[in-house]
């Protein structure tokens, strides 16, 4: 799944976009205001993880400009002051959640996962279908409760598909959840990945109908 990052401290942003990375996420990392309010508006996330303190507009500002804009994903502050004044400021701008400098990394983990579990209208931890089951915090696919091993862009794949169970995915969609703005997609990674999740998930786990896109069915 994509997310956005929005971090101007280049240690912290290039730590946190490695970190997200190897949890599966596709990351998209910007350094001021301007670039995320234009990557909100311009790109469909998952999630924002946002830092308050940021050149050309605040954090705040960014937030408030995009739940005026109706931007409704779940976003995450990150802050390196806590102060009751500015966890109700955030709040009540249209923020999902909130995180103080330094925090734990397994803490922000834990956090965007349940804040993109409850956008989207779920509050089980794992994703089956069938005898498939995905547990996304722990990274692990299991079949008839043997563990399935993926490559990361075969489990983004899966991640996808088990979150939009019964609903045709487009291969366009499953390449903006493999690369980040910044990557080339090649021309033939989906095709290879649904290659081999048939393989070892089951020959007919996966739908495909030309020209509509990929399904897991529920």
């Amino acid at each position: 799944m994509r997310i956005l990052l929005v971090e101007d401290d280049q240690m912290l942003g290039n730590s946190l976009k490695k970190a997200l990375s190897l949890h599966n996420y596709g990351v998209d990392w910007v350094e001021d205001g301007e670039l995320a309010l234009e990557a909100l508006r311009s790109s469909p996330y998952k999630a924002a993880v946002l830092d308050i303190n940021l050149p050309k507009l605040s954090g705040l500002e960014v937030l408030k400009a995009a739940r005026t804009a109706k931007i409704t994903l779940p976003i995450l502050l990150l802050t390196a002051r806590d102060t009751p004044m500015q966890r109700v400021e955030g709040l009540d701008t249209g923020a999902d959640d909130y995180l103080v400098k330094p925090f734990d990394l397994n803490e922000l983990l834990a956090r965007l996962r349940a804040l993109i579990r409850r956008s989207e209208g779920r509050h089980e931890t794992l994703l089956t279908s069938g005898d498939v089951e995905l547990d996304p915090s722990a990274s692990v696919v299991r079949k008839a409760g043997q563990p399935v091993s993926l490559t990361a862009k075969e489990f983004k794949t899966l991640l996808l598909l088990m979150e939009r169970l019964g609903k045709f995915v487009t291969k366009g969609e499953i390449e903006y959840t493999l690369y980040s703005a910044e990557d080339a997609a090649e021309s033939n990674t989906v095709e290879v990945a649904i290659y081999n999740l048939r393989k070892k998930l089951g020959s007919k786990f996966i739908e495909t109908i030309r020209g509509v896109g990929y399904r897991i069915a529920k």
